[in-house]
């Protein structure tokens, strides 16, 4: 005779048919790898020219060339990237924040108003990852804040 495994063990938070921990991990994979990539690309421009869509006030107080100052944005993209694999609820504001740093960027000047639009969902989804953390990061399991 077979035993029945609880419903707490299979369908309980952390587990992978839990669709808000499948959320949580979707969220967290493509906000780990999709910064690390983009700021590995501002080092070798191949998907796009980064330069120009920075905003040319932006590029007249920041210190060096724009390619430079797209240097140290690859920096900071592969450093959220990483914060986000180990610690998803900071990283995930982390990650919204500097996308926030971005649409402000995007919006003054023209050019760029739809990819700040879309900036602005991903700014969503890095906010939506962040609160998921809360449940399903094993030292946060259990709280409710």
């Amino acid at each position: 005779m077979a035993t029945e495994t609880p419903a707490a063990a299979t369908e309980g938070p952390g587990v992978l048919s839990d669709p808000g921990y499948q959320s949580f991990l979707l969220l967290r994979t493509v906000f780990t790898v999709a910064p690390i990539l983009f700021g590995l690309d501002k080092f070798l421009n191949l998907l796009v020219d980064w330069p120009r869509y920075l905003a040319p006030w932006i590029d007249g107080i920041v210190p060096g060339t724009a390619q430079q100052a797209m240097y140290g944005v690859g920096v900071v993209e592969i450093l959220a990237g990483i914060v986000v694999a180990v610690a998803p609820r900071f990283g995930g504001l982390l990650v919204a924040a500097w996308l926030a740093g971005i649409i402000v960027n995007l919006v003054s000047f023209p050019g760029f108003y739809d990819i700040a639009l879309r900036d602005f969902g991903l700014f969503v989804g890095a906010v939506a990852l962040s609160r998921l953390a809360v449940r399903y990061t094993p030292a946060h399991r259990g709280r409710t804040a």
